[in-house]
């Protein structure tokens, strides 16, 4: 949690990527327990605040497992995981890639069905995964969004 705090800062952004941050945290979130799985999106989410960041968050394999987290069971790491992909998806080759990792059904679900900060991070990640984006938009169109 103190990691992603920190990461809230633009300057602090940069450090904590540059110190090679970013690699432990994707794997936190691909198997760490509910809690660190949680922790470890909400500083992915603000490290991809910083656009070099986004990149190097996707270069380094966080997108399938932020999918595969808004799928579990756990509504803190659902909500968390779409809050990051939300941010990641501020980058247009993101958007491809989230989109490619099975990411939009599960949030249209999270707008339906999740807890009001679970729907209303899904809902933001779904609004820019559409944004100048086409096939984005009719994937989004056809899960009934």
């Amino acid at each position: 949690a103190a990691l992603g705090n920190l990461a809230a800062n633009a300057e602090n952004q940069v450090t904590i990527a540059s110190a090679g941050a970013i690699p432990p945290l994707v794997e936190l979130v691909r198997s760490g327990s509910a809690e660190g799985k949680a922790n470890a999106a909400t500083a992915l989410r603000n490290l991809a605040a910083n656009a070099e960041n986004r990149v190097t968050i996707a270069s380094a394999g966080a997108i399938p497992p932020l999918v595969e987290l808004v799928r579990s069971d756990s509504a803190e790491g659902k909500a968390k995981a779409a809050a990051a992909l939300g941010n990641l998806a501020a980058n247009a080759e993101n958007q491809v890639t989230i989109a490619s990792a099975g990411a939009i059904p599960p949030l249209v679900e999270l707008v339906r069905s999740g807890s009001a900060e679970g729907k209303a991070k899904a809902a933001t990640a779904l609004r820019i995964l559409a944004t100048n984006n086409a096939e984005n938009q009719a994937t989004i169109a056809s899960a009934g969004v």
